[in-house]
């Protein structure tokens, strides 16, 4: 079965760059983005291992953590480390998982289960399915799962965006509209009646329609 918004995150024990880890005990009670690559020295990778060790202060403040994931050994994501440095200007300090035996990338379903193969032989295009993006909560509920292409780098200004979004919604019963950002109003959520919202938001909302409240954002007051 494929994984789904609230399902649990598999754990799993796996080497990494900062030495083997049990993912649920590095995890602790903290939010964790686990982003994955189908193959070491690949050009849209390289560019995004960079860019999100650019904005890791940003996911330090908001007490999150990063983990890669790439289908090769441990020993090359040391090379690769380099390469990344080179092109980018910043070096992953964040810990990058060593998939060779398809273990992970199996367990989060980014390649079927009944697969019999290890890294040994396969080329990025084999691995193609290995690009997801998931957040996963304290209570290890994956809350956002994302797949790109290959060809096609991603955007961790708007992952950031999203996690400033579910750590609002995750303590606060609202939900963000389209192209939110930090500290704009935001919406009651339905199951909130109105009686139940006169106690939670006291100064009152902007009915647009009776099921879109516009409230201003908790985290403003």
């Amino acid at each position: 079965m494929s994984l789904k918004i609230n399902s649990n995150a598999p754990n799993f024990e796996a080497e990494t760059t900062h030495g083997k880890i049990d993912f649920y005990e590095w995890a602790g009670n903290d939010w964790v983005i686990l982003f994955s690559h189908p193959k070491n020295f690949t050009p849209v990778c390289t560019t995004e291992l960079g860019s999100l060790e650019g904005l890791k202060d940003e996911f330090d403040k908001r007490g999150v953590k990063i983990i890669g994931l790439s289908v090769d050994p441990v020993e090359d994501h040391a090379k690769w480390s380099e390469d990344i440095l080179d092109v980018t200007g910043y070096k992953p300090s964040y810990p990058l998982i060593g998939d060779k035996f398809l273990q992970v990338s199996k367990l989060y379903r980014m390649l079927p289960s009944s697969l019999n193969a290890t890294y040994e032989g396969r080329t990025p295009i084999d691995n193609q399915t290995v690009r997801n993006v998931f957040i996963i909560d304290p209570n290890k509920k994956i809350k956002l799962i994302l797949a790109y292409p290959m060809s096609t780098g991603r955007n961790f200004k708007e992952i950031l965006r999203v996690v400033d979004s579910l750590q609002l919604t995750h303590d606060h019963k609202v939900a963000t509209p389209a192209d939110w950002k930090e500290g704009e109003d935001v919406i009651i959520v339905p199951a909130v009646k109105d009686e139940e919202a006169k106690k939670i938001f006291p100064g009152g909302w902007n009915a647009k329609k009776p099921y879109l409240r516009v409230v201003k954002n908790p985290k403003s007051k």
